[in-house]
């Protein structure tokens, strides 16, 4: 991961204190990710950003199992995918384009927005 970040002209962001330490001694950057919360881990993950003058870039949503591309799907496909509780509250729906998995604007969505906005100072 060291060689290719280096290569590649990447940061290491990571949870490893070793990792980040290895990273560091051979003179390529490393975030250390602290917290016991999202919250507080992409917090530290900005700070350390900041700390580097490395400007975070907010990207479209990738899915959080396989990093792929999320793709807006019609209600009608994710019949029977997702609890119908759901189905019955919510209108849209995407997709990811790797591993199919389904998400929906919901409370864990408008938590995650919310953290955003104040990370972006607003």
């Amino acid at each position: 991961m060291i060689e290719l970040a280096s290569d590649s002209g990447r940061i290491v962001l990571t949870s490893d204190r070793s990792l980040a330490s290895r990273a560091n001694a051979k003179g390529v950057m490393a975030i250390l990710v602290s917290g016991k919360t999202d919250g507080a881990r992409i917090e530290a993950a900005a700070r350390g950003a900041a700390h580097m003058k490395t400007p975070l870039v907010r990207g479209d949503p990738l899915c959080s199992i396989c990093n792929g591309e999320l793709r807006k799907v019609p209600k009608e496909e994710i019949v029977g995918q997702v609890p119908p509780s759901v189905s019955r509250r919510h209108r849209l729906f995407f997709r990811c384009a790797t591993c199919g998995h389904v998400y929906w604007r919901g409370s864990h969505w408008k938590k995650l927005i919310a953290l955003a906005r104040r990370l972006e100072g607003t």
